[in-house]
């Protein structure tokens, strides 16, 4: 399996191939989602190896910007995302992921089911942004 070559912009925006547009530096930022509640789990990253692993082996292969290298989500924590589906956007420069997780608890390093469980609240007494824990 290879990844096609850039097209025109009407194959990438109406074509049936995929033609990702990495980064400069070789990435597509990804969005995974739950794909029973569609809850945004996380935001990351794959290189054209990480995207295709997750085709090849139906579960959410990353790549770490923090440690260079390529990583199965959950290997280590049983937390293993399952692909139910993959979109990509009209230009081909971002993915979604709609994911089942395996294991227990979430799918964040932290423990938690999401990676985005806290929200902007306000400016706290030291005049700094509060954020406030969902």
């Amino acid at each position: 399996m290879i990844l096609s070559q850039r097209g025109s912009t009407d194959e990438v925006e109406n074509g049936s191939v995929l033609m990702p547009k990495f980064s400069a530096d070789g990435l597509l930022t990804t969005v995974t989602i739950d794909a029973t509640s569609r809850k945004v789990l996380m935001v990351a990253h794959m290189n054209e190896e990480a995207l295709l692993k997750t085709i090849e082996t139906n579960e959410a292969w990353y790549y770490s910007r923090s440690r260079s290298a390529l990583w199965l989500k959950g290997e280590t924590s049983g937390q293993i995302q399952k692909i139910r589906e993959i979109h990509v956007d009209c230009d081909q420069d971002a993915l979604l992921l709609y994911v089942e997780v395996g294991g227990d608890g979430g799918c964040c390093h932290t423990g938690q089911r999401s990676c985005f469980y806290r929200r902007i609240e306000g400016v706290d007494p030291q005049n700094r942004i509060a954020l406030k824990r969902l």
